[in-house]
């Protein structure tokens, strides 16, 4: 199953690359990405699929929105669950 992430980061040195790495150590997969400049931000649209169904894309989301300079903005899928609602994933 695919999820798909858009994120508001900042255009600093490195912020790209975090953002990477928490993704691919958290064990997912980047189907596709895509990265727009708008100023002194990048909106970046990634597509992300788990190495195992064991992987809760909520919980990388709560994981990326604690990196200092990302900003989750939504997420078209309908497995999108705001941060404050969001529930337990399946063991």
């Amino acid at each position: 199953m695919t999820d798909t992430f858009i994120l508001q980061i900042d255009c600093a040195e490195g912020s790209l690359q975090r953002l990477i790495g928490v993704i691919e150590r958290r064990g997912f997969h980047i189907d596709r990405m895509s990265v727009s400049d708008s100023g002194n931000c990048r909106e970046v649209r990634l597509r992300l699929r788990g190495r195992d169904p064991s992987r809760c894309t909520d919980v990388l989301g709560r994981q990326l929105d604690r990196l200092i300079g990302v900003r989750r903005l939504g997420s078209p899928t309908p497995s999108f669950v705001p941060v404050e609602e969001a529930a337990p994933c399946p063991v």
